[in-house]
């Protein structure tokens, strides 16, 4: 089951690597081609979208023990979603802006230019946001990890002390039934009188 889930992870991954370049490349593209571009975009968004579903369900078969990790990398993946999205959203915008300078004939190469060193520098925080989301989800993870290491050797040590405890009683019981055996033999020994 684990390895569905894998499996549509990582056509997740690659799709949304593609959506990211796409849309980086949305408003650099002549009209014609950024026409084809976002239709094409919003093709894989849907592609995604059904991924998560499948991941989703996937996810639910999970005994609940199991669950946590898993949901945790499914929200992950609903906000790295809900970021590509809006970055598309805000693609066509600088689309619909530079089809808008096309008609009334204004160059907007100055303004071209800023856009793009602002998809740039908002392409660069969304890749330390993923690291950093990546990074915290490890952790959460590990901490998983830890809290079920710590419950196992909690059972173990009590184990530990119930068999300890066994021990000293059955030590306790030997000493008791050496002691009768030694009385007994005694009174039964040749040497002892009636």
């Amino acid at each position: 089951m684990s390895s569905d889930f894998e499996g549509y992870e990582q056509d997740f991954a690659v799709l949304t690597a593609e959506i990211t370049s796409k849309i980086a490349r949305v408003p650099r593209l002549p009209p014609d081609e950024k026409k084809q571009m976002v239709a094409n975009v919003e093709k894989q968004f849907e592609e995604a979208k059904e991924l998560l579903e499948q991941m989703d369900l996937e996810v639910r078969e999970i005994p609940p023990q199991s669950r946590g990790m898993y949901s945790n990398r499914m929200r992950s993946y609903k906000q790295e979603m809900g970021k590509l999205e809006t970055d598309f959203k805000r693609s066509r915008i600088a689309y619909s802006d530079e089809v808008r300078n096309e008609l009334l004939g204004d160059d907007g190469n100055s303004s071209e230019n800023q856009r793009a060193h602002l998809l740039d520098n908002t392409e660069r925080l969304e890749r330390s946001s993923r690291r950093l989301e990546a990074g915290y989800q490890i952790a959460v993870e590990t901490e998983q990890i830890g809290q079920e290491m710590l419950e196992n050797l909690s059972h173990d040590r009590e184990k530990i002390q119930r068999a300890r405890e066994r021990l000293r009683e059955t030590d306790a019981n030997l000493g008791k039934s050496s002691r009768v055996l030694t009385g007994m033999l005694r009174r039964h020994s040749p040497d002892s009188k009636p």
